[in-house]
């Protein structure tokens, strides 16, 4: 067992006669958790939506695909997955061996970050950026790894875009004896050099993209010299090479269902937390690119709001890349070129080239089936939040908690303070719960950017939106 749990372990011991167990806990700024109470089993959201989500299309029958149709790019094992509508499926126990390397995570209530923004609100945060890669991302890496080495596979290519996914699952492959290779978004690859070199210190080889060794890159580059990239385009070159070679699978770091699927231990855990301090959130909060994020934290709490808890989730988007906000819930390409069935989702269409803000990682044209499915039901909402207003955030919640967040995790802070303010403004108290999905230690060229005025907002028009999604008109059923 972690040191830190044996720590917590003794605390209780010695108080045992005179305080009981939450008790204890509430004493502490600290939630921790034992191996015995992570979860063994993942939560599977579909078997609660009240509205199915609209099946994934064959761009040429705009028919259903089938796991015939997916085969090329995932095991088996994660194609039921993707389709599944079981509520619970469990983890194998070599991933669960795997996730005790960093899991439990912390739940820490931000005693500081309330002080400094004098408010009678309690905010809670769940903590990733405890894992080998720094962010919540090997939750899915581990699970994904294991089972493409269960059905033989030799090498795994996936896209990544401010690194976070890339070096996750470089990590997992490391950690089961497999090749990876990455294609990572150019503007961030020249922005972050240290998270490529992460992604080298676990074995992979990592491109920037749009590299000249895929036609959709080629095709990319002779069109925009200049192109920063994008992730769909990235997507689009790793998802060509995969198909080419028998040997090897491709992998998603979000928007997919079983990608979000595994991430929900992170909700899972934090609502154990919870209870040992006897609280319940009003708010949660995360951030989100393509729904892995956010649904990790929120879905457990979704499924309380649907049976008829009163809870708020609220997925914080960029302002510059605003699918959830000004996107159109249609039928698009998961990719730039064309390559993944069309998936029904809120889209600022796949053609879309991001402006290139540091939050690489939420710089997606689209958002996952699933959270879009549910924000059109009205069971979650949605912010957008320029990037000067977030690294405000971000540098007050650095100087409060002493942890330096990642440019992604700054959208779900700003929005943290954003409620709160609400509440004072209304006379209330709540209680947020927000996911600090990784730390930003090998982002400070985007804070060294901020401090020297470098950084800008970047506003999105309906002119934009409007010219991407006549693109997209011809794809529907």
């Amino acid at each position: 067992m972690p040191e830190r749990h044996w720590e917590l372990k003794k605390i209780r011991s010695l108080a045992k006669h005179t305080l009981n167990d939450k008790c204890i806990n509430r004493m502490e700024k600290k939630i921790l958790l034992t191996e015995r109470d992570m979860p063994t089993q993942w939560y599977n959201i579909v078997a609660d939506m009240p509205n199915k989500p609209l099946p994934p299309l064959h761009p040429a029958t705009k028919q259903p695909v089938g796991p015939d149709d997916l085969a090329p790019l995932f095991p088996m094992a994660l194609i039921q997955q993707e389709v599944s509508a079981e509520r619970y499926i469990d983890i194998p126990e070599e991933v669960q061996q795997a996730y005790r390397i960093w899991r439990p995570t912390p739940l820490i209530r931000a005693t500081q970050l309330e002080k400094a923004l004098n408010t009678d609100c309690k905010i809670y945060y769940k903590y990733e950026g405890t894992s080998p890669s720094g962010s919540h991302k090997p939750n899915t890496a581990i699970p994904q790894a294991y089972y493409n080495k269960q059905e033989g596979v030799k090498r795994i290519i996936t896209e990544t875009g401010a690194g976070q996914w890339g070096t996750a699952l470089s990590f997992a492959c490391s950690h089961f004896g497999m090749d990876c290779e990455v294609y990572m978004v150019r503007i961030s690859f020249d922005q972050k050099p240290y998270r490529k070199i992460l992604m080298n210190t676990f074995g992979a080889k990592v491109y920037a993209s749009p590299t000249n060794g895929t036609q959709a890159g080629r095709n990319a580059l002779a069109a925009d010299p200049n192109t920063p990239g994008s992730l769909g385009l990235a997507i689009s070159e790793a998802i060509e090479v995969a198909v080419g070679d028998e040997q090897t699978k491709y992998a998603l770091g979000s928007v997919l269902n079983h990608v979000l699927l595994h991430q929900t231990i992170i909700g899972q855990e934090a609502k154990k937390q919870l209870e040992y301090t006897g609280d319940y959130p009003d708010v949660v909060i995360a951030p989100l690119g393509g729904g892995s994020n956010f649904a990790g934290l929120s879905f457990p709490f979704v499924k309380d709001k649907i049976e008829g808890k009163s809870v708020r989730c609220i997925a914080v988007e960029p302002a510059s890349c605003p699918k959830l906000t000004k996107g159109k819930f249609m039928y698009d390409f998961g990719d730039t070129q064309g390559y993944t069935p069309l998936l029904p989702m809120y889209t600022l269409g796949h053609t879309f080239t991001p402006a290139a803000i540091h939050a690489g990682g939420l710089r997606y044209h689209g958002a996952s089936v699933l959270c879009s499915q549910l924000l059109k039901d009205g069971l979650i909402e949605a912010q957008a939040i320029q990037q000067l207003e977030c690294f405000e955030a971000g540098v007050l919640f650095a100087k409060a908690e002493g942890i330096v967040p990642a440019p992604e995790a700054n959208h779900g802070i700003a929005q943290v303070i954003r409620e709160v303010n609400k509440a004072r403004e209304a006379g209330t108290s709540k209680t947020i719960l927000f996911n600090l999905c990784g730390h930003g230690f090998v982002d400070m060229a985007a804070y060294q950017d901020y401090f020297e005025g470098k950084l800008q907002d970047h506003s999105f028009t309906d002119e934009e939106l409007t010219a991407e999604i006549g693109k997209l008109e011809a794809l529907q059923p």
